[in-house]
């Protein structure tokens, strides 16, 4: 895929988590690649010459999953992959947020645009129409076990190209936008709704969709939040009157775990040139060790970037998948498989929401030492200006520390389970859809102690005044500044931390530190 001027080309190859995200996010527009329609066009040929067989064939002249073996004659062949949409658009809960369904519906027309799944090509033009005219179908939170794929939600956004069940029209910008009647939505953009001809239910509904979209955003957020995670250690080991010798670049060859190395990098780059670290440097300073969650950042926050790095692996292989059942081969076959159960997704998904947990906790470990005067270095008892009257951040690390707890809650994973669902002939499946629904919630809650971390070692820096910060924590002291108050006495503290999560989910904070160290790894 190629994204040339905002624009990104669907075709054969596979899209980039990159091209995913300006397209679920930021509303980059969809072109759809010439030489890919002919593909496209060329495979249908073949599901139109088998309909016309004797011999039945699954999905084109035969039922679907437990009915697999029930011939349907030629003439109720549209009704039955209409019906298929409509029972199986059966959602529940509530609405799936938009850029999680734009991303489901680009995913899915890139796997039609590869030319395996035998669809019209009207079909792949009405999917491109539908996302550049900014229409985002209903899609409810619950029904997909994530085997044979994303099914339910698939077939909410297969029935908005239908012209039925209901969608919202509007931008990024504009919010969720309205909601109105699919007809209504598609006729207003001049598009004309699929009539569905045999095989296309099924390839419209059979796929890793919608996990494999919220794992792509998750991979694009979590880097960001495991640079800003080396940006708020350093702050607190900054405050905190810790060492940075043990981010030495000779120790940490010592263990090559390459996420280790990075994450240490990023530490000595932050933490250079600091009057506060250098303060203690000599030999007045008679502290041994560090405690392990400002010691050991590297580790930690190496880890998750390594899993990371095999959650982006997975993606990408996804990516450059054509998952649909049954699929048309190379040589003109259509052969059944279970490349749609979700697993590979589900379990890196799981994993991913392991590392954010840890990640997390280590964090607000970090934030609870500021508040502890037997372990601050000196500083005031929860950071307050008048000790015994304010409170200081006491209440916000116990909102980090309640964080940490569900977090640690949704890091059970999802893929262990399994409910069999039709009539026992999808007997095992890999909920994986689940796995990513908590792993969206996860990447919020991360970036939320993080937060927390940030205006904690703010604050704990400030306090050791006359000394300053180095140039790369203080830039970061200076957004914060911007949007919360510095040390004084007690004041209504919750918008200040949504202001400072703002700017920790937004890249602001990221952004700061990175003015002066350049792009951290």
């Amino acid at each position: 895929m190629l994204l040339t001027k905002n624009r990104v080309t669907v075709g054969a190859r596979p899209l980039t988590v990159a091209e995913v995200v300006a397209v679920a996010r930021h509303d980059a527009p969809v072109a759809l690649d010439p030489a890919s329609l002919d593909a496209v066009e060329a495979s249908r040929a073949i599901v139109d010459a088998l309909a016309d067989d004797v011999e039945p064939h699954y999905g084109i002249s035969t039922g679907f999953g437990a009915l697999a073996t029930t011939f349907i004659p030629a003439d109720r062949r549209a009704q039955l992959q209409a019906s298929l949409v409509r029972s199986h658009a059966a959602g529940s809960g509530p609405e799936v947020e938009r850029e999680v369904v734009r991303a489901l519906m680009l995913l899915r027309l890139s796997t039609l645009m590869t030319g395996r799944t035998g669809v019209q090509r009207a079909t792949v033009e009405t999917y491109a129409a539908i996302l550049n005219a900014g229409i985002t179908p209903l899609v409810r939170e619950y029904g997909s076990l994530g085997c044979s794929g994303d099914l339910a939600p698939l077939a909410h956004c297969a029935l908005v190209a239908m012209g039925e069940g209901q969608a919202r029209v509007g931008s990024a910008s504009e919010g969720s936008g309205t909601l109105t009647e699919a007809a209504e939505a598609l006729a207003a953009a001049g598009i004309r709704p699929v009539a569905l001809a045999e095989k296309e239910g099924l390839a419209l509904i059979n796929g890793t969709d919608g996990m494999l979209g919220m794992l792509a955003l998750a991979t694009h957020d979590l880097a960001a939040l495991l640079r800003t995670a080396d940006i708020a250690a350093a702050m607190s080991v900054e405050a905190l009157l810790g060492t940075d010798a043990v981010f030495a670049d000779d120790l940490q060859r010592l263990r090559p775990q390459h996420g280790q190395a990075l994450a240490a990098a990023n530490l000595r780059a932050l933490l250079r040139g600091s009057p506060i670290v250098a303060s203690h440097k000599g030999p007045e300073c008679t502290r041994v060790q560090d405690a392990y969650s400002l010691r050991c950042a590297p580790q930690v926050h190496g880890a998750a970037r390594d899993t990371l790095g095999h959650a982006e692996l997975v993606a990408d292989r996804e990516l450059a998948s054509a998952v649909d059942n049954p699929v048309l081969t190379l040589d003109g076959r259509v052969e059944s498989n279970g490349n749609f159960h979700g697993a590979p997704v589900a379990y890196v998904l799981d994993f991913l929401a392991i590392a954010v947990a840890d990640v997390a906790s280590m964090s607000e470990r970090r934030t609870d030492r500021f508040l502890d005067p037997s372990r601050n270095q000196g500083l005031t008892p929860f950071l307050a200006h008048e000790v015994g009257v304010d409170s200081g951040l006491m209440i916000a690390q116990y909102t980090a520390a309640g964080i940490v707890s569900e977090l640690k809650r949704l890091a059970a994973p999802a893929s262990v389970d399994s409910i069999p669902s039709s009539a026992m002939q999808e007997d095992h499946v890999s909920m994986g859809w689940a796995a990513a629904r908590k792993l969206r919630r996860s990447l919020d809650g991360l970036g939320r102690v993080l937060a927390i971390e940030v205006m904690t070692a703010a604050r704990g820096a400030e306090l050791r005044a006359p000394l300053k910060p180095g140039a790369a924590t203080g830039a970061v002291i200076a957004a914060v500044r911007e949007v919360a108050e510095g040390p004084g006495p007690d004041r209504y503290l919750s918008p200040e931390i949504e202001a400072v999560v703002a700017l920790v989910q937004s890249g602001r904070v990221l952004a700061a530190a990175e003015s002066v160290t350049g792009a951290l790894a």
